[in-house]
């Protein structure tokens, strides 16, 4: 009877055992996973600390009585500053230039801060200026801006017409490589007064929200302004040209010119700093848009632009985007032969051709990717006294040779 017992007292406790076994894996089962391990959860989308997505574009107002440039503090926010989403910001990646989920999932994202202003910038010309450059920069870049400002981004007059200028920034990608960053660019603001800083992160991808929160800021402060030559910061600008060919254009016309792109096809190899999927464009060919490095509109395109940029679903590449916005307002731009933003192509027929001559340069309006020096260099070749062109150079149609009958030398390009 005891042997009986102790027996069933055996089995009621290896069943208890187990029971407790079978409850305990089912209880692990129920445990969150983000509890069981957060290095697997996926991190939220952290909302804008400076903008509201929802909230209508809202610029600072302007001063009413010092003249001096609008100047917002930027509270040092290093935490935060770390660990916020910036959008269209691309981590780096194996696969790919640029991260597409995070771009889509932040790109309705446009209006941020304007922390540096300048209310009064066409408000010192009677009726307004005949001409605002505004040039594309970065925060680091102080020599390019500053060689721009000694040559051809002088303001004052030109031909008799009053010129202006704007640089465009956005915060530094990197702000630990420049730590003095915010006390630099306030002090170059004071100085110059032509400085014009967001709250978004300058990368290559958030170009297109420089694009439209520029264009927002000429319709709200620059309203009055005839012409706009908007452009980059390594371009080479013969600004003489440029007012000589708008004399003859009137600024309450529609008028949008430089080196326009037809029939471009989106890029499809993902190892591109141009690629696009077709989940985010899916046709074939992009609307005929204009080469960043420089172009010219009208004052009457420039707002009308401005309210096409609010409609127009954003796209990573600025250039191709400002073309979607020209196809919504049905305005074709026009090629000029004088905007080479491709830089000045030596023809292959001629290897002893030397491009770098400012024979070459006087007659264009816009030439792409010069380095400092070589914007200097020219800027002081085409303003020497001592200058002579004793031939018409220019680089508009291809290299040819004159037939033997008549000279046997090469002849000049056209």
């Amino acid at each position: 009877m005891r042997v009986r017992l102790k027996g069933d007292a055996i089995c009621t406790l290896f069943l208890v055992v187990a029971l407790c076994s079978l409850l305990y894996s089912q209880l692990e089962h129920l445990v969150p996973v983000g509890n069981k391990e957060p290095t697997q959860k996926k991190p939220s989308v952290t909302p804008k600390i400076l903008s509201d997505p929802r909230t209508p574009w809202r610029l600072m107002p302007a001063e009413a009585t010092v003249p001096r440039p609008q100047v917002t503090p930027i509270i040092r926010r290093t935490e935060v500053a770390n660990n916020r989403v910036q959008t269209t910001t691309p981590p780096p990646l194996t696969d790919s230039a640029f991260n597409f989920k995070r771009y889509l999932l932040n790109k309705d994202n446009r209006n941020f801060n304007l922390l540096i202003n300048q209310p009064r910038k066409c408000r010192k010309t009677p009726g307004g200026p005949f001409l605002l450059i505004a040039i594309k920069s970065v925060v680091e870049d102080f020599d390019r801006r500053e060689i721009v400002r000694k040559t051809w981004g002088r303001e004052g007059l030109v031909n008799g017409e009053q010129i202006q200028r704007v640089f465009l920034l956005g915060t530094p990608k990197n702000r630990t490589a420049l730590a003095t960053w915010e006390t630099l660019i306030h002090q170059e603001s004071q100085t110059y007064r032509d400085i014009l800083l967001w709250d978004f992160m300058d990368t290559f991808f958030n170009l297109t929200l420089k694009e439209i929160h520029f264009l927002n800021w000429a319709a709200e402060f620059c309203h009055n302004v005839k012409f706009i030559f908007k452009g980059d910061a390594d371009v080479f600008v013969n600004v003489e040209n440029i007012v000589d060919f708008l004399e003859r254009h009137d600024p309450t016309e529609d008028l949008f010119v430089g080196d326009i792109i037809y029939n471009a096809r989106p890029i499809r190899v993902r190892k591109s700093k141009y690629y696009i999927p077709e989940t985010m464009y899916g046709l074939s060919i992009y609307p005929a848009y204009a080469g960043g490095g420089g172009f010219l509109l009208s004052s009457r395109t420039m707002r009308k632009l401005s309210r096409a940029c609010r409609e127009v679903e954003l796209f990573p590449i600025d250039d191709v985007f400002l073309g979607m916005c020209l196809q919504r307002i049905n305005l074709k731009p026009i090629l000029h032969e004088g905007f080479k933003t491709f830089g000045i192509v030596k023809p292959s027929a001629a290897p002893h051709l030397q491009t770098f001559d400012p024979c070459f340069y006087k007659d264009l309006m816009v030439v792409h990717s010069l380095k400092v020096a070589e914007i200097w260099l020219m800027w002081n070749l085409l303003h020497s006294p001592y200058l002579s062109c004793t031939q018409k150079k220019q680089v508009k149609k291809p290299f040819q040779w004159k037939k033997k009958a008549q000279i046997t030398q090469a002849s000049p390009l056209r």
